[in-house]
C-alpha cells in the first residue's frame, strides 16, 4: 500500500486487524493469507475510518465499502486462438452498458452482439466500467479504478462479455479517465498526494509531474495494463488527453505508448491505443520514431462538426466556424479543419497541420454522432430527432466512406428516437443538488430554458436514455438500418475504401446548389444536402443508393436529402435501400 506520508497504516481483513510495516518508497506491506471474496481495507493513522484500496479489483458493496479480493477464473477464458484486430480496417460501436438494453447489464449486451457483427462492426467501444459511486452514471465519476461497477456484472461480467465478443470476431475497445476522480468516493488523497491543487473542467488534476508523481503515473499505467492484460481488452480509448497536466521530460501517454507496446509484443495480438483530444495536435498520433506520442488514433471533433453543420445547419457554440463544404472537404482531405487556423469559439489560433504523408487517415476516428455530442445537447436529443431520414443516411454515407475509421454510437445504425441524456446517481445530496444546479446553470448561458434540462440525479432520465430494440424492424427505421449495413459491406468489400492515405482523398461540390462529392479512387460519393433534386456532373454505375439515381445528360439526378454511390463505368448492379 503506497500511502507516503501516513505515520501507521493498518490492514483489516475481515473485521480483525494487521499492522503493516513500512517499506521505501512510501509502501507499507503486510503478508497475510486471504482466499477469493475475502473483504479488506486500510486504516490510516488514527483515523478509524476503513478505507477501500485504491486498487481494489472488486467493490462489491460500492465505492464506500470495503474491497474484494478477487481474482478472474481463467477457465472462463475460450479465447486462447484470439489473434485481435488493428486500428486500420476497423468498425468501432460506443456504447453505454447501462442504457444498451433494458437490464443494463454485460450479460443482456451480449445477447445483441450478433446484431452488431450483422452490422458489419469489428469493435466495441465500452464507455467507462470503473466503479462510480451510485447505480447509474456515464462512467466518467469513476473513483474505482481497478474495480468494475456492480450494477453491470462485476469484473466477471466484463470477462464474460469481452470472451463474447472474441467469439464472434469482436475486438473490445474500453473508454478509460485518467485526468480527474468523480466527486463521491474518491479515498485517494486520504492516502498519498494523487492530486493537484490545480483543476480541470471536471475537478482536481492527477499529480503527474510533481513530488510523488512517480507513484502516481505507476498507479495509471498499472490500470491501462490491467485491462490489456488480464481483462483480454484490445484497446483503450482515453477520455480528454487535454487535461492531462503532465510538464516532465517523458509525457505520461509516450511512457503508456512504450508499455503498451511492449505488452502487445508479450501477448501477441495488436493493442491500440485512442486518445479523445481537443487540441487537435497531430503530435499524439505521429510515430514515436518521427518525434510523437506514438498513439494509435484519436477522436476527430472537427470532421463530426464539419458534417453536421453541413447536413443540419446547426451554427450555435463550437460549430460557429463550421458549415460550409468547403469546410467539409477541407475536413475531409486533411483530417483536421482547424490546423494552425483562427478559432472564433476559441478566440485564437488552434491546431496545426496533419502530416498526410506520415499519418493515415485510419488514425481519425470519425462518427456522425457520439455519447457528447449528443448527451452534451440540453435535452440529449440525437440527430433523428430533428433531421430527416435522409439526411441521417447522407451523414452516414459521408463518415462511414471517408478514409478515416468509423465508429457509431449505439442505436444511430437504426435512427432511434430514444434521447441519450445526462444521467447520474450519486449518493451525497450536496453533490447531487450541486450537479443538477450547475447542468441547469450551463445551458441557461448558452440560452436553453432551465424547465426543459432534465433533472440529472432524476431515474427517469436514466431511463429514457435506453434503446428501445422494438423500433428496429419498423419503418423508418428498418430502412436506414439497412442503408447502414449496405454501407458498411461496400466498405469492406472495396479497396478503395480501405486506403487510409488522405492524399489520395478528393472532393468537389457547389456550395449555392449544396451538391458534395468524396472521391475515393475510381468511386464517387454524390451527396445532395439540399430538399430539392439536383443534378450532379458525375456520372457512374449505381452500387448503392438512398433513393433512386438517374442518368442525366449533365450528370446524375439525385432526389433531396439523398445519396448515391457512383462508379466510374458501365453496367448493372444498381443497389438502392429504398
Amino acid at each position: 500500500m503506497w500511502a507516503p506520508e501516513a505515520g501507521a497504516v493498518r490492514l483489516q481483513l475481515d473485521g480483525v486487524e494487521h499492522p503493516m510495516r513500512r517499506n521505501g518508497g512510501g509502501n507499507w506491506s503486510v503478508r497475510v493469507d486471504a482466499g477469493q471474496g475475502a473483504r479488506y481495507g486500510f486504516l490510516i493513522d488514527d483515523d478509524p475510518t476503513v478505507l477501500p484500496d485504491p486498487r481494489s479489483a472488486r467493490q462489491p458493496g460500492g465505492v464506500h465499502e470495503t474491497s474484494a479480493v478477487h481474482d478472474l477464473d481463467p477457465a472462463v477464458w475460450t479465447d486462447r486462438n484470439w489473434t485481435g484486430r488493428p486500428l486500420p480496417g476497423s468498425v468501432f460501436y460506443e456504447l453505454h452498458v447501462g442504457t444498451f438494453t433494458p437490464d443494463g447489464t454485460f450479460d443482456a449486451a451480449i445477447e445483441h452482439l450478433d446484431h452488431l457483427v450483422t452490422l458489419g462492426v469489428t469493435t466495441v467501444e465500452l464507455m467507462p466500467v470503473n466503479a462510480f459511486d451510485g447505480t447509474h452514471n456515464w462512467g466518467y465519476d469513476g473513483v474505482g479504478w481497478y474495480a468494475v461497477q456492480e450494477s453491470y456484472g462485476g469484473p466477471d461480467g466484463l470477462q464474460r462479455f469481452v470472451d463474447a465478443c472474441h467469439a464472434r470476431g469482436l475486438a473490445v475497445c474500453l473508454d478509460v479517465v485518467y485526468n480527474h476522480l468523480g466527486p463521491c468516493g474518491n479515498y485517494l488523497p486520504r492516502f498519498g498526494p494523487y492530486l493537484t491543487e490545480g483543476r480541470n473542467t471536471w475537478g482536481q488534476s492527477l499529480n503527474l509531474d510533481g513530488p510523488g508523481s512517480d507513484a502516481v503515473r505507476s498507479y495509471i499505467i498499472d490500470n491501462a495494463l490491467r485491462w490489456l492484460r488480464e481483462f483480454h481488452v484490445d484497446a483503450l480509448r482515453i477520455d480528454a488527453v487535454h487535461a492531462l497536466v503532465d510538464r516532465t521530460a517523458t509525457h505520461l501517454l509516450d511512457e503508456l505508448t512504450v508499455e503498451t507496446t511492449a505488452l502487445a509484443a508479450h501477448l501477441g495480438r495488436p493493442l491500440s491505443l485512442i486518445a479523445e483530444s481537443d487540441l487537435n495536435d497531430p503530435r499524439l498520433i505521429t510515430p514515436r520514431a518521427a518525434g510523437g506520442y506514438g498513439l494509435t488514433g484519436q477522436w476527430n471533433d472537427d470532421l463530426h462538426h464539419a458534417v453536421h453543420t453541413a447536413v443540419s445547419g446547426e451554427r450555435q457554440g463550437y460549430y460557429a466556424d463550421f458549415g460550409s463544404l468547403a469546410c467539409l472537404a477541407q475536413t475531409l482531405t486533411h483530417g483536421f479543419f482547424h490546423a494552425a487556423t483562427y478559432s472564433s469559439f476559441r478566440g485564437r489560433t488552434h491546431g496545426a497541420p496533419l502530416r498526410r504523408d506520415l499519418v493515415p487517415g485510419s488514425a481519425l476516428l470519425g462518427y456522425t454522432c457520439n455519447h457528447d455530442q449528443i448527451g452534451n445537447r440540453a435535452i440529449g436529443d440525437r440527430p433523428s430527432a430533428y433531421l430527416t431520414p435522409g439526411q441521417l443516411a447522407v451523414k452516414a454515407a459521408l463518415v462511414l466512406l471517408s478514409a478515416s475509421t468509423p465508429m457509431l454510437f449505439m442505436g444511430e445504425e437504426w435512427g432511434a428516437r430514444t434521447p441519450f441524456q445526462f444521467f447520474t446517481s450519486h449518493t451525497d445530496p450536496v453533490v447531487a443538488a450541486a450537479t443538477a444546479a450547475g447542468r441547469r446553470a450551463e445551458f441557461a448561458e448558452h440560452g436553453w430554458s432551465s424547465d426543459e434540462v432534465p433533472d440529472p440525479q432524476d431515474p427517469a432520465t436514466f431511463t429514457r436514455s435506453k434503446l428501445d430494440w422494438t423500433e428496429v424492424g419498423r419503418e423508418p427505421h428498418a430502412r436506414l438500418l439497412a442503408c447502414y449495413r449496405g454501407l458498411l459491406a461496400l466498405r469492406k468489400s472495396r479497396p478503395e475504401f480501405a486506403d487510409p492515405w488522405l492524399e489520395r482523398v478528393w472532393a468537389d461540390y457547389d456550395e449555392a446548389q449544396r451538391w458534395f462529392i468524396l472521391r475515393r479512387g475510381r468511386i464517387s460519393v454524390v451527396c445532395n444536402l439540399a430538399e430539392d433534386e439536383v443534378v450532379i456532373p458525375v456520372h457512374g454505375r449505381v452500387l448503392l443508393a438512398w433513393s433512386p439515381a438517374t442518368e442525366s445528360g449533365a450528370g446524375t439526378l439525385i432526389s433531396g436529402h439523398s445519396f448515391a454511390v457512383l462508379e466510374e463505368g458501365d453496367g448493372a448492379g444498381t443497389v438502392v435501400t429504398e
